[in-house]
């Protein structure tokens, strides 16, 4: 079976997205880049049933590699962001407050140093019909200098140098989204300057036990 080790990180994280509230239903969707190939969730296809024999694989231009299912309708988007950075994984999300800050703002400001994780304030790509090559440029372009974007109107991408560092940076940037949104409704929140977010970003590359960011 074609990138099988790809292909059940795939199902771990897809089946903690919903107890994450990353996502509802079977929006979403997860892929693993290795070589020139890339495992990616399926299309419509429930989280707590998929195994990896349910995981697609397609070539690094979208085409069917492997799998017997249909896959993810944002193919456009994940493969445009393997072939515009060095993304090793992307995760594609639907959250309560980053579709909703979504909707409202054209920038996550910087409200918490954590921010740094996403690279700096957060893009918001202009609206574009989910599935097209329209959103999946607007996407990479939003995330130029960064490692996430929300999406106007629909959710949020994030992508990192291993699945687990694109998983944990969706979930920050919706605790961020989360702590914007609640900020605001008590007021104008404080927004740390630029220089700032640089020298946190700089201590956090050495922090915690080891490279890799963990949940």
């Amino acid at each position: 079976m074609l990138l099988e080790n790809e292909r059940v990180q795939l199902v771990e994280f897809s089946q903690r997205m919903q107890a994450d509230q990353l996502t509802v239903g079977t929006s979403g969707n997860l892929s693993v880049r290795s070589g020139d190939y890339v495992a990616i969730t399926p299309s419509g296809i429930a989280y707590e049933t998929l195994t990896p024999e349910s995981i697609c694989v397609i070539s690094l231009d979208g085409k069917r590699a492997d799998g017997y299912l249909e896959p993810s309708s944002e193919v456009p988007m994940h493969t445009l962001v393997y072939q515009h950075t060095d993304a090793a994984a992307v995760v594609h999300t639907h959250p309560a407050y980053a579709s909703t800050l979504s909707a409202l703002i054209s920038e996550l400001p910087a409200v918490h140093y954590m921010v740094a994780l996403l690279g700096g304030p957060v893009r918001v790509a202009p609206y574009a019909t989910y599935g097209s090559r329209e959103l999946a440029e607007n996407s990479v372009t939003a995330m130029d200098g960064r490692y996430g974007a929300l999406l106007a109107n629909h959710g949020a991408t994030t992508y990192g140098e291993s699945l687990a560092k694109a998983y944990t940076r969706s979930l920050y940037l919706e605790w961020l989204c989360r702590m914007y949104y609640q900020a605001r409704l008590f007021g104008e929140p404080n927004i740390l300057p630029n220089d700032e977010i640089e020298r946190v970003a700089k201590k956090l590359e050495s922090y915690g036990q080891s490279a890799e960011l963990q949940v």
